[in-house]
């Protein structure tokens, strides 16, 4: 979901972890070792102090309750950078379906998902982002990458036709999750004390790009990562978790907000 310098506008070819892990490995290949990475970064759910800020989007659309639960809001990005949204207007069904279309995509069997692989010179498409070397130590996943609006960004040579639902089921989702990132960056606007509504339409015609990671079961764990820490440079990033997410790093985004729905 970022926009990236020239040098990073294209991704070397490397192994599927999916189809590395289908090989049942009793060893994880030197080239995904990562053994400084202290623990990858889990922290204990138990702990209240690594308990993400939750932002009712009901209570900021409500007269009675806007107030504190815009100051709720306002903590919660320049203290953490990053909440969970509910009630955010996106709709079940939306989520369940796009949950299950990037679920029955990474099931398909290698050759197909190849069809929709990374072309030279470009980051969409099927594969693993930012690979730059062949020294590289690697993220212990695979993904897919897609910009999907404005629609004239659409590369549709790299939109998956199988799962046979699943272009009609991202441009839907797409739309929604639009709509809902244009909702919250106007309270983050008005939580910052600002009337000026310019900043909140200004999504209205930006740059929406989505990325499907899968993160395969691995032999040792404790030696991988399956995405490395980083700041997104996107205006605001939003996370659906289809299942397979293990937890949040403590570190800050830098630029933007992390949303999980």
């Amino acid at each position: 979901m970022d926009s990236k310098s020239d040098n990073l506008e294209s991704s070397l070819p490397v192994p599927s972890v999916q189809e590395l892990a289908l090989s049942r490995l009793e060893k994880v290949p030197q080239r995904y070792i990562r053994d400084d990475a202290d623990g990858n970064g889990i922290t204990s759910p138990s702990d209240p102090s690594f308990c993400v800020p939750l932002i009712d989007v009901s209570k900021l659309v409500n007269a009675e309750t806007q107030q504190s639960e815009l100051q709720n809001l306002h903590l919660a990005c320049k203290d953490w950078g990053a909440f969970q949204m509910v009630n955010h207007g996106i709709s079940t069904t939306s989520l369940k379906n796009m949950q299950n279309q990037v679920k029955r995509f990474f099931e398909l069997p290698f050759q197909e998902k190849k069809r929709w692989a990374q072309k030279p010179g470009s980051l969409e498409g099927y594969g693993q982002a930012f690979v730059i070397s062949e020294e590289q130590i690697l993220d212990w996943n695979d993904m897919i990458f897609l910009k999907c609006l404005p629609t004239q960004n659409r590369k549709l040579d790299l939109w998956p036709q199988n799962p046979p639902e699943f272009r009609e089921t991202l441009e839907r989702y797409s739309e929604e999750v639009r709509d809902a990132t244009i909702s919250i960056v106007k309270f983050i606007t008005m939580a910052l004390g600002l009337e000026d509504t310019q900043i909140s339409e200004s999504f209205q015609e930006g740059l929406y790009d989505i990325r499907m990671n899968c993160y395969p079961p691995c032999p040792e764990p404790e030696r991988v990562v399956g995405i490395l820490p980083h700041a997104d440079i996107s205006g605001i990033t939003l996370l659906l978790d289809c299942g397979i997410l293990q937890g949040c790093r403590s570190s800050k985004m830098e630029n933007g907000s992390m949303l999980n729905l």
